[in-house]
């Protein structure tokens, strides 16, 4: 039994729901794979804020018709797709989907679509390899430290070099006086 237009209409809704919260989608040929393996795909995806979704590509063409930044995935609605929607860490769901892709080995890449433009493969890498949201905060956080420490450790120098500086002259008149006095 097929589905209903309601059903049909369901999907599409869902999907443009979907959409509208992800800052990337992947397409990827997903011919091949068990429903186990999808499961795990999923799994896999989750703790990255990202949704797989299996779909015929003509519903993901009606939710992605009107939406400017999302036509350019057009050109890679073709054979059995399945859709990654990146809601929130995009180098993070990359490298779950390529540690998943090393084990399986079924699936392959199609390429992507963030903020109007399509990505081919080596694109979407390139996304993979940048650090997660996570490490970049660490690494403006330990920069934001060490100009915090380079300015503490800057202004406690001032008064110790003033006092040596006012140490060095007392000394040194002090040295003249003791010359005077002994003349």
């Amino acid at each position: 039994m097929g589905r209903t237009i309601e059903n049909k209409q369901e999907i599409v809704a869902d999907l443009k729901a979907t959409l509208s919260e992800s800052q990337l989608a992947l397409v990827i040929n997903y011919q091949g794979l068990s429903v186990a393996e999808i499961t795990d795909l999923r799994r896999r995806l989750r703790p990255t804020g990202t949704v797989c979704k299996v779909t015929k590509n003509t519903l993901m063409g009606i939710a992605i018709s009107g939406q400017d930044n999302w036509l350019a995935m057009e050109e890679l609605l073709q054979g059995s797709s399945a859709f990654l929607l990146v809601k929130e860490d995009i180098s993070g769901a990359i490298k779950a989907y390529q540690d998943f892709q090393k084990a399986s080995k079924k699936t392959e890449l199609r390429g992507g679509v963030m903020e109007g433009r399509l990505l081919k493969e080596a694109d979407v890498k390139a996304l993979g390899d940048l650090p997660s949201k996570e490490q970049l905060m660490a690494q403006i956080a330990g920069a934001i430290n060490a100009l915090a420490t380079k300015v503490a450790v800057g202004i406690n120098e001032v008064p110790s070099s003033l006092a040596r500086g006012i140490q060095a002259y007392a000394d040194k008149d002090g040295s003249a006086a003791t010359e005077t006095d002994a003349a």
